[in-house]
Parts: structure tokens; sequence; C-alpha cells
């Protein structure tokens, strides 16, 4: 999983603060895919006033039949990431996972594939010839301070857990929801979960209140706590709900994400989130050079099969407010 722009926005995200119970639509824009024309994701995270809930600093949608313009995801050479889990969540087709610490896996819907870059790892993403084309959610979850230098490593889960009440499935993909943990190694107070409303269902879903949560649409109408909920856009749910109020007409499925306000201040820029400027200048210098102590080569692939980094901005990083409580939609 990469961010493509050739030419990324910095991203600096200050710490959050539990603002309590909300209901704010954040619009998705349509990124292109390293400037490959006519392939574009559907981004929600981050946003400008709402750059994470919890940990969750970055999701895609990508194969949205919501797009203007669609295609088929490029095959995305190695590049590097650091300070982050990565996870796949695909909802139709196939990718071949490769990366610098040995994994050589192919990801299908159902299951959760998670990797986690820690100092840094390496890593390429390629379309199974045969297979459909692709449609699924990529995210990113932002390392602790404590964590963020963790050896770099790779899991695939085929069986998650579900929560499972009158109207509603629920697959935890990460943390814990309603008392079902996932397997999944988590270094922060986090939840991810895959969820199916049934047609005609009311539902009252159980959440931890000291989290943050938002939803996002996937397939089918959606009311969440009062708000009619189309696929596309992000509907952030502020702290201190116990619960949450879901209903659907003719169906549903859609993602909630959430967790602890995150409490340290982070630097995104292009693959890499670190605590400040100098850390990701030093991360994309140690690429370029190719420092494979740090990100180590990608097995299946020539040393000169890779992205470069694009150009860091003529500017020194500084911290942007991070904004909710007000109307977004």
């Amino acid at each position: 999983m990469s961010d493509l722009d050739p030419n990324p926005a910095a991203e600096v995200c200050t710490p959050a603060a539990g603002p309590g119970p909300l209901a704010e639509l954040y619009p998705a824009r349509e990124v292109p895919l390293g400037g490959v024309r006519g392939v574009f994701v559907e981004r929600v995270l981050p946003q400008r006033d709402l750059p994470t809930v919890g940990a969750w600093c970055f999701l895609d949608r990508f194969g949205s039949p919501t797009v203007t313009t669609t295609g088929a995801p490029p095959d995305i050479e190695p590049h590097p990431h650091i300070g982050l889990q990565t996870v796949t969540w695909p909802l139709q087709g196939a990718i071949r996972h490769r990366d610098s610490v040995g994994s050589d896996v192919r990801i299908e819907p159902g299951q959760l594939n998670l990797m986690t870059s820690g100092r840094g790892i390496a890593h390429s993403e390629y379309a199974v010839p045969g297979a459909p084309a692709g449609n699924g959610l990529q995210l990113w979850i932002a390392l602790p301070g404590a964590s963020a230098g963790v050896d770099p490593h790779f899991e695939q889960h085929r069986e998650l857990p579900e929560y499972t009440a009158p109207g509603v499935l629920a697959t935890v993909l990460i943390g814990t929801l309603a008392g079902v943990t996932s397997p999944a190694r988590a270094y922060t107070p986090i939840v991810g979960a895959y969820l199916r409303v049934e047609p005609g269902a009311e539902v009252r879903l159980p959440l931890d209140p000291a989290f943050e949560h938002a939803v996002l649409g996937v397939e089918g109408d959606l009311t969440v706590a009062g708000v009619e909920l189309a696929p596309g856009p992000l509907l952030y749910l502020g702290t201190g709900r116990s619960e949450v109020e879901l209903s659907s007409t003719a169906g549903a499925r859609f993602a909630l994400i959430g967790g602890e306000p995150f409490a340290e201040e982070l630097v995104m820029w292009w693959n890499f989130v670190g605590r400040s400027h100098e850390e990701i200048e030093l991360a994309r210098s140690q690429w370029e050079a190719r420092e494979v102590s740090r990100f180590g080569p990608v097995p299946g692939h020539p040393a000169d099969q890779r992205i470069p980094a694009p150009p860091l901005p003529d500017l020194h990083l500084t911290p942007r407010k991070r904004r909710v409580g007000t109307a977004h939609g």
C-alpha cells in the first residue's frame, strides 16, 4: 500500500482531545494514483480538520463505483514505510504482496493483511493475473512513539472473530468491539471492523465511550446516529458514545474505525509517519541512498525496480491545529 502522489502534501497532526458525541460528515476526495490517468481512489483520511480517528491516519477506498473515473489500480513497485501499520481489506480481486521481511502472499477478500513497518520496511503490490478488478479499503495506523521503532513484520489472518446481534454482523479486523477482540497485533487502543446490517434492521451497536469513532459506508442505504450515510463520505461520531443507532431499509455494509484519541503529534509525508521534519528527512535520504539496514530489498525485484522518493517541500513542517465540532456536510 502506498501514497503514490508525486508531490505529497505534508500533514502535521496535533494531539487530539475528546470532543464528545458528534455527527459530522467529511467528504471523500478523488485522488489520482500517482498521476495515472483514469485511475482514482476515494480518500477520506486525513482531512484538514480531522487528520486522525484514534490512531487511524489514512483511509482510501479503491475500486469504488462512486468515483467519476475508475480503473484497475496499477502495479506498485517497491517503496518504503516507517512508523505505521498498513491494513488491506479487499472486497473483490486479489493482490500479490511482497516485502523486505520475506513475505510473498496473495491478498484476497475475507483476509486481514497487516504490515507493521516499525523502523522501516519496503514492499510491492501487484495485481494477480485473471483476478477480478480490485475493490476494497486501504488504511494506515500510526504507531505510538514507544513502538515506532519495532522490527518490521507482516501478519495475515484468514479467520477473524465476529460480533453478532439481531440484524447486524461485525467482523473485527483489529482491536476490540463489544468485547470481541481480533488476534491482529495492535500497539494502541483501537478498533477496526467491517459490518453488515440486514434489510429492515434497527440496531444499537455497543461502543467504547473512551474511543472516538467514524463510519464509512461501503454499500447500501445506512442511517447512523440519525444521519443518512451514502457510500463515499466519512461520518465522524466523536467520543463519549456507549452505543450508536444503526438502521437500513435494503441492507448495508460499512467500515467502523476508532480508538483512543491519539495523544502524540504526528508528521505525515509520502509513505512515512514520524514525529518531526528531521525524522522524515532522514528516512527519505536513507531510502534514496538504498540503506539496506533500514529498507531491505524486496525479493523478486531487481535493485533498480523501486519508486524514488519525491522531493521534500521547501519548508520546515510546523503543527497544524486539529479542528472538530464544525459542520462539514
